[in-house]
């Protein structure tokens, strides 16, 4: 990808060429981490954040409100169906098994730190997951990758705000999973902007300027 980037780049308008570039370096990076998973999925993230993120004066009211907005002009412009194809083919591994670990699950948390209305989280897992399963058989793109950022974001979470220790025995499936996973879609998802280079991906918060 990074030799298409270079062929492309004189012709990518500034922004997505900033937004792809960054986005890569921080691919690449993640692509040589082979030993430290946690590393290797905050390498991931902060790629993904480079190729999602806005300005803030054209933000929406919420991280997972970004998400989307950047998740339905993706799936909408992906004629080749490389994200489908990616959530199709992990689905017996990280996606089976990100689904059913509570600990990347919202509402587990929510009841663990006392919020009430949600002692149901165990009936509300099994439900969301279902859910995603029926919307991956129909082949609702847009709507299967909102559960599966859900819990990406919650392992974001951990990892970025201290909620977890490095290479800790506790809970590495997630670990290992989410990096597994976003490894897979964050290529697919850098394709389809460099497909659409004309297309509106939002100016990015941090441009290359001078003092």
């Amino acid at each position: 990808m990074k030799a298409r980037h270079r062929a492309l780049r004189a012709d990518l308008p500034t922004a997505i060429d900033l937004k792809v570039h960054r986005a890569l370096s921080w691919l690449d990076r993640a692509e040589q981490e082979t030993e430290d998973e946690d590393t290797r999925f905050i390498l991931l993230w902060i790629g993904f954040n480079a190729a999602y993120a806005r300005r803030i004066d054209e933000s929406f009211s919420s991280e997972q409100g970004r998400f989307k907005a950047f998740f339905r002009k993706l799936v909408d412009l992906d004629e080749k169906g490389r994200i489908y194809a990616v959530l199709w083919s992990r689905f017996s591994n990280e996606i089976r098994t990100l689904l059913v670990n509570p600990y990347v699950f919202p509402d587990f948390w929510r009841h663990h730190n006392g919020e009430p209305g949600f002692a149901d989280w165990r009936a509300r897992l099994e439900d969301d997951r279902r859910e995603t399963l029926r919307l991956l058989g129909k082949q609702e793109t847009r709507e299967v990758l909102g559960p599966i950022f859900e819990r990406l974001y919650v392992l974001r979470n951990q990892l970025v705000h201290g909620g977890a220790t490095w290479n800790g025995r506790v809970n590495r499936d997630q670990v290992r999973d989410g990096a597994a996973l976003l490894g897979r879609l964050l290529p697919a998802f850098i394709e389809i902007m460099m497909d659409h280079p004309r297309r509106d991906w939002g100016e990015p918060f941090y441009p290359v300027v001078q003092a």
